[in-house]
Parts: structure tokens; C-alpha cells; sequence
């Protein structure tokens, strides 16, 4: 069942048991707001999909960094996809065993290599020739076994946005797949290294689960050959992607449809399926919360100028992505404009062209589906410090990321002497 978090008690939007508005008054704005049981209830819709099956979920670190967002997490039982030796840290640090995490990613480097081995993550996954040979120098340096999977690139095609389409032949992932058997046989010879499975990713944002198939449909002839050839696998990882709605009316994909989709081409084979969720997990439990500054009409259209901004929400600016805009106080008239933050930049918009409720200053609308790449792709452009973020589990809130200050923003600099 897709429960939805957010609901209007009287006039009032509410996120579990808590009014928003109760929680702007407290914090200020903007803020993102979490709702604790969506997140539980995401995982537990992806979990008992396999249920019968032997499988991990690794959270996609990306997504969403906050520590108690990745605790929460770890308490179900998730594992951890990460990219970098930092959400390596922050995994540890929120309880996720090592020996449930996978390490992706184009670009490591031999520091976070050496913490990976040193960690014993569960397995690398492997996108280059180049990577593979440094992986072994670091393990036979630390004399240290890596676990490794090949990320297969299976040129298989998907519908949506060509910034986070990540399977096809012309995207910097992963190893072509007419060359990953090679590439196996030669890791297979390395002797600090263990091959234990072959992974892909094919994008994010998918909501069409047809393409997993397709993707299967390729690896499983490689694993084939690999056996026969005295490489047998133990994994196969499918990477992450399963899309939200976050138009209303859209359906999302239901992680049971997935299952029916993949499920019946693994019957008789002992291999462990690994998972990388992501938007799935966190895109609908949170908002961004946000206060109107400003209502400005002209000859060519409207305008509602907002306390948040592309610092804050990157993803309109970069996909030109839709986020449903609604007033924390239902009722009253609506209106066609544009909401724009305070940004010096025209991309600086969160929603374009939108009927939205008549503003006036003052008022607080939330900005939804907001759990995924909302934070995490924050910046402080323009000198604006990050917003808090803000738990919320059934009718008790905490934040669990204070609001930066202005201090924050020279932390760590230093002016050399002759600017002294």
C-alpha cells in the first residue's frame, strides 16, 4: 500500500501527525521535512517484493545524506550504495555493516580504495580497466582480498531525462558490454582480487520496469559464459532508478511490478540479487517548505518571488523537473504564475507556469516530492547558508541538521598575511 504522509487536517497541511506550519514557526524558512513512516514504508514495499528471494537493499547514499534519514535506514536493514570515500563515512557512522555496502562510481581514488578494503565493504563495482588495476595494486599493498563486480553498460534504452540516463553505449559508465567478458577473465587472474558479481545501472527516474527485463535478459547469457569459463558469480545487482510519481494523477511503478518483471528469468539459479534504490526510498517523504516575499505581475506573465531557490532545490534548474507547489493553508483563490527564488539567474525557478493558490506575503506553500536530490545537491550560491532539515515520526519532529549561519559560510578560510 503507497501510504502518503502528507494530508490536510482541517485547513491545515499536516506531514504525519505535525502541521508544517507548527514547524515553520519553530525553524523558519525554508526547511526540508522528512516523514519518518514513508521512508519505513518504502523499504518494507521493496523488501517484501523478494520476499523468497535472496537479496540486499543498498540505499543510494547520493540521494539523501542526512545522517538520520541513513539511520533510519540502517534500522530496516538497508545497505548502502556509495560513491565516494565520504558516504563511505557517513554510512559507518549511521550503522550500515560494511559488509552491506557496494562502492560505484566512475572516479575512486586510491585513498577511498584503501578505506573501502580497510572497511571490508561487502564489493566494488568495477567501471574500468584502469580502476580494476588499481583496486588490485591497493589490495596487494594492503594484502587485503577486494570483492569486485563489473558494472556492464548494456546500452539498453529508457525514457527519461537525458542527464540521468545511465546505460546507454554513449554514457561514461560502466564497461562496454562487447568487451566484459575480457574484462572478467582478466580479472579472474589477478590474485588480490575475488570476482563476485556483475552489476548495472541503466538511470534514475524510471517508470516503466520493462527495461530491468531487457537488461537481465543481456547479463544472464554473460554469467553463463563466465560459469562455463571457471568464473562463477554469486551477485547480480540491477543498480537503483524505480521511479515516483510527482505529478498528481501520475502512477509510479510499484516495486511487486518489478519483481514480476525480473523474478521469473532467475528461477533455478542461486544468484543474490542486489538493489540501489534511491528517489524510491525518500523522494515522497519529504517537502521543501518555503515562504512567499513577493507577488510581481507584468505584461508577459506573473511572478511569486519565494524564500527558496535553486541553492536550496536544484533540480528544476537541472531537468527542468516538475515539483507540485501546494499552500500549507488550503482554500482561496489560485493563480497562473511562475515561483522564483531570490537567485541572480533566470534557471532560478521551482515551478514555471503554474496555477498556484493567490498569494500574498507571508504565506507558506510546500514544494513536494522533495526527499530526493533536494539537500544533497544543495549549495550556498549567492552566500545563502543551507536550510535545516526536519524528521517528523507520527506526531513528534526533531531537526536533525540545524540551519547553517553566516559564520558557516567562512568556515575553514583564512585571509593570507598580505590581506591582513
Amino acid at each position: 500500500m503507497n501510504f502518503d504522509p502528507y494530508r490536510y487536517r482541517g485547513r491545515d497541511l499536516h506531514v504525519e501527525g505535525v502541521a508544517l506550519k507548527t514547524i515553520a514557526a519553530r525553524v523558519g524558512t525554508p526547511f526540508y521535512a522528512y516523514s519518518a513512516e514513508k521512508i519505513r514504508s518504502q523499504f518494507r514495499r521493496f523488501d517484501r517484493a523478494f520476499d523468497g528471494r535472496s537479496h540486499t537493499i543498498c540505499f543510494a547514499v547520493k540521494v539523501n545524506s542526512s545522517l538520520a534519514v541513513l539511520r533510519l535506514l540502517a534500522l530496516e536493514g538497508a545497505g548502502a550504495d556509495i560513491v565516494s570515500g565520504g558516504e563511505l563515512a557517513l554510512a559507518r557512522r549511521a550503522g550500515i555493516s560494511a559488509d552491506r555496502i557496494v562502492f560505484a562510481g566512475v572516479g575512486k581514488t586510491e585513498a577511498e580504495i584503501e578505506a573501502a578494503l580497510q572497511a571490508s565493504i561487502f564489493m566494488f563495482n568495477v567501471e574500468s580497466e584502469e580502476e580494476l588495476e588499481l583496486i588490485h595494486s591497493v589490495a596487494r599493498r594492503l594484502r587485503r582480498t577486494a570483492p569486485v563486480a563489473l558494472r556492464v553498460n548494456p546500452d539498453v534504452e529508457v525514457d527519461t531525462h537525458h542527464h540521468i540516463a545511465t546505460g546507454r553505449a554513449e554514457n561514461k559508465f560502466g564497461v562496454p558490454f562487447p568487451r566484459a567478458e575480457a574484462v572478467y577473465r582478466r580479472a579472474s587472474r589477478m590474485p588480490w582480487l575475488k570476482v563476485v558479481g556483475v552489476q548495472s545501472h541503466i538511470g534514475s527516474q524510471i517508470l516503466d520496469v520493462k527495461p530491468y527485463r531487457r537488461t537481465l535478459e543481456k547479463l544472464l547469457p554473460l554469467v553463463d559464459r563466465l560459469a562455463k569459463a571457471g568464473i562463477p558469480l554469486q551477485t547480480i545487482n540491477l543498480g537503483g532508478g524505480l521511479g515516483v510519481p510527482y505529478r498528481p494523477g501520475q502512477k509510479g511503478p510499484d516495486p511487486s511490478d518489478l519483481a514480476r518483471e525480473v523474478l521469473p528469468l532467475l528461477e533455478g539459479r542461486s544468484l543474490r540479487l542486489i538493489f540501489e534504490p534511491g528517489r524510491f526510498m525518500v523522494a515522497e517523504a519529504g517537502c521543501l517548505v518555503t515562504k512567499v516575499l513577493y507577488r510581481k505581475e507584468t505584461a508577459h506573465k506573473n511572478f511569486v518571488i519565494v524564500d527558496a531557490a535553486m541553492n536550496d532545490l536544484a533540480r528544476p534548474a537541472l531537468y527542468d523537473a516538475y515539483h507540485h507547489v501546494q499552500a500549507l493553508r488550503r482554500g482561496g483563490r489560485s493563480w497562473i504564475a511562475d515561483v522564483v527564488g531570490p537567485i541572480c539567474e533566470s534557471a532560478d525557478y521551482l515551478a514555471k507556469g503554474r496555477r498556484v493558490p493567490m498569494p500574498k506575503a507571508g504565506d507558506l506553500w510546500a514544494v513536494m516530492t522533495a526527499g530526493a536530490y533536494g539537500y544533497s545537491m544543495s549549495s550556498r550560491y549567492n552566500a545563502r547558508p543551507r536550510v535545516p532539515e526536519v524528521l517528523v515520526d507520527g506526531k513528534k519532529w526533531w531537526v536533525v541538521r540545524e540551519r547553517e549561519t553566516l559564520r558557516d559560510l567562512t568556515r575553514g578560510e583564512t585571509l593570507p598575511e598580505v590581506l591582513r
